[in-house]
């Protein structure tokens, strides 16, 4: 029988919406941009070997703020290099609103951008009929391998991409936070296979070690308030539990059963702490990095 829940992603503006309050309550882009500014810069040093072009590809750049961070440090390393930027990002919303924020800053003279509206498992098909064979520098998937059918076959290819010294960035949630925990225990229920995966670092680890592929990693510690989620009808809380679940209007469309014990484990120590009257999620992050092509 197949589950009544529908996934979030099917009404992509409660899904824009939801995930804008996330960015808001939580502390995740700054999690990523203290990254980015302070460990990034070493790893981006080895790429390109002095050449004067870099080609680099961006699955799942949604509105384009940390793409343009990550490029940015990568003209701090190498300031002579032309950059090929190839954006993957299925929302015509999010690539409209990262076309604009390009249109901006003619400073990003030094780029040209190729705009793929397009999932990550199409630009791979479309990518091998054309029989491309161009190879990229530096390749990032910021929170995006929840969305492809096999996570592990999809960095496989884009590890099939890499040049020589490039190098293959991935951002997740991490096994040790409140979502590892949340999906650990409601994995059947909340996780519809066909559209989400619910995976973390910690999965993506055991997968590349079982593999022998070498990779670095990083802990970034990261917040999240979700106090609204347990006001009754507040409107912000639904939406952060839709987001948090990944169900469109989990709310009303849960049994009172998985929406009681969804709520008490969001509560938990496990997922949460509480202090000065809010409830504070566990919205850690993990980065790999993977140093070797195929």
């Amino acid at each position: 029988m197949g589950s009544p829940l529908k996934s979030l992603v099917h009404d992509d503006d409660r899904y824009q919406k939801s995930f804008h309050l996330f960015l808001e309550r939580s502390s995740e882009h700054q999690c990523m941009q203290d990254f980015i500014h302070n460990k990034l810069p070493d790893i981006l040093s080895s790429i390109g070997d002095g050449k004067s072009h870099l080609n680099v590809i961006g699955v799942g750049s949604g509105a384009g703020e940390i793409d343009l961070e990550l490029l940015d440090e990568l003209h701090k390393k190498h300031p002579e290099a032309m950059v090929d930027n190839e954006v993957v990002e299925p929302s015509s919303q999010q690539l409209h609103n990262y076309k604009v924020l390009v249109s901006q800053k003619p400073e990003l003279n030094y780029i040209k951008f190729t705009w793929n509206k397009m999932t990550a498992s199409e630009f791979e098909e479309h990518w091998k009929l054309r029989k491309v064979t161009k190879k990229a520098d530096f390749i990032h998937m910021i929170q995006m391998l929840y969305y492809v059918k096999d996570p592990g076959a999809t960095i496989n290819f884009f590890q099939s991409l890499l040049n020589t010294n490039g190098k293959l960035l991935i951002i997740l949630v991490s096994g040790e936070s409140g979502w590892g925990k949340l999906w650990q225990k409601y994995r059947k229920e909340l996780c519809n296979t066909d559209i989400s995966q619910c995976v973390t670092t910690g999965d993506i680890k055991s997968l590349l070690d079982s593999k022998g592929v070498s990779y670095q990693s990083f802990d970034l510690p990261s917040q999240m308030d979700i106090t609204e989620c347990f006001t009754k009808g507040d409107e912000k809380g639904e939406l952060l539990l839709d987001f948090l679940t990944e169900v469109l209007d989990f709310s009303k469309t849960a049994s009172p059963e998985l929406k009681a014990g969804v709520l008490e484990l969001l509560r938990h120590p496990d997922c949460s702490v509480e202090t000065e009257g809010k409830v504070v999620f566990n919205n850690n992050l993990g980065v790999i990095v993977i140093n070797e092509p195929i």
